[in-house]
C-alpha cells in the first residue's frame, strides 16, 4: 500500500511539472515579439541628393565708390526693376572737378614747355639771344676791319701804335663776347633737351591724372548697367562713403545661380545636367527648378562638414528667389522606372553586405540582398527579393535569424 501510494505522488508530480512546462511553452508562444512587415512592391524610384544652398545673381554688376565723398541724392529704393542708363544715385564730385580743372590747366603749361624746349628755348629768349649775338658779330667784324686798316696806317706812320693796341684790345673783348652768346646759345640748346623728356614726362602724368579723373567723374552718377533689378542699396543720401564701398548691386534675376554645399559622400552621384529643385522657407510650398553646371574640383571646410560647392542654373522667372537667401536643394542623380523598391527601415548593413529579415510562416529568415539607388525613403533591389515577399522593418526589438515573432503588417 505504501509503494503504491508513493508511486502516485510521483504520477501526480510529474503531471503537475508537465503542466506546468505546457503552461510556460503557451505562454512563451503568446509573447512572441511584435515587429511591422511591409510588402515588396514596385514604385518609380528617384534618388536625390539633398543639401542646403544660397542663392546668388549670375551676372551681378556692381557699383562701387571710386572716391570718398558724400550722397548726393538717391534716384531709386531696393528691389525696384531698373531699365539701362537709368540713374540710380549721384555722388558729390566738385573736388574731383576741382582737381580735373587744376590738371586740365597743368598740362596746358607742360605742352607749352615741350614746344618751347624743342625750339631751342622760348621764342622770347632765343630772339633776344640771337639779336645779341648778330650785334657782336657785326661789332667783331667793324673792329677787325678797323685793325686791319690801323696796321696799314702805323706802317705809314699815319697812325700811333697806342691807337692799334686799343683797337687789339677792344677786338679782343668783343670776340670773347661772341664767344659767351655763342655758348649761352650751346647751354640753351641743351638744356632745352633735359626740360623737353621733363615736359613729356609731365605731360604724361597730367594726361593720366586727367583719365582718371574724368572716370571718376563719370561714375560719380551711378547708373543702371543693363535691364534688371536693383537688388541692394546700402546707402542714403547725405551718407559719407570711402573708396571701394559698395554703393548698388543689380543683376537680371529671371536666372540666378544657387550654390549648394554637398556632403564630400555625395559628390561621386553628381554630374553637370541634372535635374535641380529648390525649396525656400520664406515661400513655403513653392519650389524652383534648374540644373547642376558646374561639379567641384575640390572639397572646402564649411563649419564642421566638409563640402563640395555645386553651381546650379536656376529659373526665377518670377524674381521670388532673392540674392543671398539660404535655400534647400535637391539634385535629382538617378531615376528607376517600375523598380523593385524596398524601404529604407528594412535595410540592414554587415561587413559590405546588404541584408534583410524576410517573414516566412511566422519566422523571420536574413536574406542577402543586393541593392541600387537609393531615395531618402527606399532602396532598389537588384537581387535577393521579388515581389509580394514581406520584410520586417526595424523596431524596438532585436531580429535574429529563426526568429518567431507576431506581425503587422505596415499601413
Amino acid at each position: 500500500m505504501a509503494n503504491n501510494g508513493k508511486q502516485r505522488w510521483f504520477v501526480l508530480a510529474l503531471v503537475a511539472g508537465l503542466a506546468v512546462v505546457l503552461v510556460i511553452v503557451l505562454a512563451s508562444r503568446g509573447q512572441a515579439p511584435m515587429v511591422t512587415v511591409v510588402r515588396i512592391g514596385r514604385a518609380d524610384l528617384n534618388a536625390d541628393v539633398t543639401s542646403n544652398g544660397k542663392v546668388e545673381p549670375i551676372t551681378p554688376a556692381v557699383a562701387h565708390a571710386e572716391f570718398a565723398t558724400f550722397v548726393d541724392h538717391v534716384y531709386a529704393t531696393e528691389g525696384q526693376p531698373v531699365r539701362k542708363g537709368e540713374t540710380i544715385l549721384t555722388l558729390n564730385d566738385a573736388d574731383i572737378r576741382s582737381q580735373l580743372a587744376q590738371t586740365r590747366a597743368d598740362l596746358l603749361s607742360a605742352q607749352s614747355d615741350l614746344r618751347n624746349a624743342q625750339a631751342g628755348g622760348s621764342p622770347e629768349q632765343l630772339a633776344d639771344l640771337q639779336g645779341n649775338i648778330e650785334q657782336a658779330k657785326v661789332e667783331v667784324a667793324s673792329l677787325e676791319r678797323t685793325h686791319a686798316a690801323l696796321q696799314d696806317l702805323v706802317a705809314k706812320q699815319a697812325a700811333t701804335q697806342d691807337e692799334l693796341t686799343q683797337n687789339e684790345a677792344n677786338l679782343t673783348k668783343a670776340r670773347a663776347r661772341l664767344d659767351a652768346l655763342n655758348e649761352r646759345k650751346k647751354a640753351i640748346s641743351q638744356q632745352a633737351g633735359v626740360t623737353a623728356e621733363t615736359a613729356e614726362l609731365r605731360i604724361k602724368q597730367d594726361q593720366d591724372q586727367i583719365q582718371a579723373l574724368e572716370g571718376k567723374v563719370r561714375f560719380a552718377t551711378v547708373i543702371a548697367p543693363a535691364d534688371g533689378t536693383l537688388y541692394s542699396l546700402p546707402v542714403r543720401a547725405g551718407d559719407y562713403v570711402e573708396v571701394g564701398k559698395v554703393l548698388a548691386e543689380t543683376a537680371d534675376l529671371k536666372q540666378v545661380r544657387v550654390r549648394a554645399f554637398v556632403d564630400e559622400p555625395d559628390l561621386g552621384w553628381l554630374e553637370p545636367g541634372e535635374s535641380v529643385h529648390v525649396t525656400w522657407d520664406g515661400k513655403p510650398g513653392e519650389t524652383w527648378n534648374g540644373q547642376t553646371q558646374q561639379i567641384p574640383k575640390q572639397v572646402v571646410p564649411r563649419e564642421s562638414r566638409s563640402v563640395g560647392e555645386v553651381l546650379c542654373s536656376v529659373d526665377n522667372s518670377n524674381l521670388t528667389l532673392l540674392p543671398n537667401i539660404n535655400v534647400e536643394v535637391k539634385i535629382m542623380v538617378r531615376q528607376r522606372k517600375d523598380a523593385v523598391v524596398v524601404p529604407r527601415a528594412a535595410v540592414r548593413y554587415d561587413k559590405g553586405q546588404h541584408y534583410v529579415f524576410i517573414l516566412i510562416d511566422d519566422k523571420l529568415h536574413r536574406r542577402n540582398i543586393n541593392v541600387g539607388i537609393a531615395s531618402a525613403a527606399d532602396y532598389e533591389v537588384l537581387s535577393g527579393l521579388s515581389v509580394d515577399d514581406r520584410v520586417a522593418l526595424m523596431g524596438d526589438s532585436t531580429l535574429r535569424n529563426g526568429m518567431e515573432v507576431r506581425a503587422v503588417e505596415a499601413n
